[in-house]
């Protein structure tokens, strides 16, 4: 049995957020794979099923970002899923918008949902890195603050091209991880979803979506 996490904040205001990559991650998969309904249970929201001939346990932790290690902790603990069998979706300012890396182990790099959970699990599990950028990166010239920028709303231009094609693309090549084949798993996803060219100064930027 594998566990895949999502990191996000539970509630309809924060749903289209760059910090829920991680939850719409989880929301396409679970849904393309036909996972069971969503059910709560111990501080987050539970989904079962399978890929590549193995149990997948999908959880979405509801107890808000900068406290997502214990839930996950409790869920990987309760079904005995050892740290190599987890994967954790989540956002990363430090990768260009539409970029993916996966990698086990490593520091949280001040994302404070990864802080936790290190304090929880350890570091040795699988973090699959959702590249969302950074302000200036985005829209030339921003310069929003970052912790304001992982809570506004993609772009209704990237709504409309880049997230939705990412999303689908890990969801399709998900039995990779299952097989821990992490290398092929971001090959194929970046094939199939290509990271948008950044935008120019000389090009006019979308305006971020509130």
């Amino acid at each position: 049995m594998l566990l895949f996490a999502g990191l996000g904040n539970p509630g309809q205001e924060y749903a289209a957020n760059r910090h829920n990559a991680g939850f719409m991650a989880l929301d396409m998969l679970a849904d393309q794979h036909g996972f069971s309904g969503w059910k709560d249970k111990n501080g987050a929201q539970l989904a079962e099923g399978r890929l590549g001939g193995e149990k997948i346990l999908a959880v979405k932790p509801q107890t808000f970002m900068n406290r997502s290690g214990l839930p996950v902790a409790e869920a990987a603990r309760f079904y005995k899923i050892p740290n190599d069998n987890i994967f954790v979706f989540y956002d990363e300012i430090d990768l260009a918008a539409g970029k993916l890396r996966v990698k086990c182990g490593g520091g949280h790099g001040g994302h404070n949902g990864i802080r936790d959970l290190d304090r929880h699990l350890g570091t040795d599990y699988w973090r699959v890195r959702i590249g969302v950028g950074r302000p200036e990166q985005v829209i030339p010239g921003s310069r929003i603050d970052i912790r304001k920028w992982v809570l506004m709303d993609f772009t209704s231009a990237e709504r409309d091209s880049w997230v939705p094609a990412l999303m689908k693309a890990m969801s399709a090549e998900a039995p990779l991880l299952v097989a821990h084949d992490e290398g092929s798993f971001m090959s194929r996803v970046a094939h199939l979803a290509p990271a948008p060219k950044p935008p120019t100064d000389d090009k006019k930027a979308p305006k971020p979506s509130s």
